[in-house]
């Protein structure tokens, strides 16, 4: 029988970490909390948690400075991470997004908005999708293996950009709008905004190099996966 999903919350403050753990096991979850960077490794490299709830304010190293070194950690990087922040400002989000976490929220916060996200998040960590192989040009993705290679060169993708990715290989030629590709790739996550998106397609961009033009932006639609563009050849 699998276990409860556990979830480290990473929070210097005593009084909002025990009402996070409260709320998690009343509704079946595993609450581990641990109120710096430091004794969050320690957790880590005990048993690997299934999410992690991460404030950005820490003593020592920053939220975002251990968001950064868990997502460059081939064991640790496929964990969902939410941080928890008193940071409002869309460049703080972004940032916050960047550096790899999968959701945003801001505090005072809702319990019940929280464990929504959560259940979101835990949710679309499991793959969509067929796990065969799909080739769109030079570019082809392997489910199974969880491998993406353009032109026989392996490239890194992060687990939410390789399932945007996916979607929209097998989709191909089609233009999706944001709130399709919310969907799609986030379910019913209600709380996140289309803004989102267009984060996770510029990560994704990014992550692709070369092959990166093949999404396309659709003025006033959304995004399409291509073949028919001009890609330079590496120098």
């Amino acid at each position: 029988m699998r276990h409860p999903p556990r979830v480290l919350i990473v929070e210097d403050e005593s009084s909002i970490a025990e009402l996070i753990a409260v709320n998690l096991r009343h509704n079946g979850l595993t609450p581990i909390w641990a109120e710096d960077g430091e004794s969050a490794q320690r957790e880590i490299d005990t048993i690997l948690p299934d999410i992690i709830l991460l404030d950005w304010m820490l003593p020592g190293q920053s939220g975002v400075t251990l968001a950064k070194r868990w997502r460059a950690d081939p064991r640790v990087k496929s964990v969902p991470i939410v941080m928890l922040t008193a940071r409002s400002d869309e460049s703080d989000k972004v940032s916050g997004l960047d550096a790899g976490a999968d959701d945003y929220i801001t505090k005072p916060f809702s319990t019940q908005e929280l464990l929504a996200r959560i259940r979101a998040v835990l949710r679309r960590r499991a793959p969509e999708q067929a796990l065969d192989t799909v080739t769109v040009g030079d570019l082809t993705l392997d489910g199974a293996t969880y491998r993406v290679n353009f032109r026989d060169v392996a490239l890194k993708i992060g687990p939410t950009e390789f399932k945007l990715l996916n979607y929209l290989m097998r989709h191909a030629e089609r233009v999706h709008s944001r709130s399709q590709l919310l969907d799609k790739i986030w379910g019913d996550h209600v709380f996140i905004e289309e803004r989102t998106v267009d984060v996770h397609v510029k990560r994704l961009r990014e992550s692709l190099g070369a092959a990166g033009p093949m999404i396309e932006t659709v003025r006033g639609a959304g995004y399409r996966f291509t073949a028919q563009v001009q890609i330079a050849d590496a120098a």
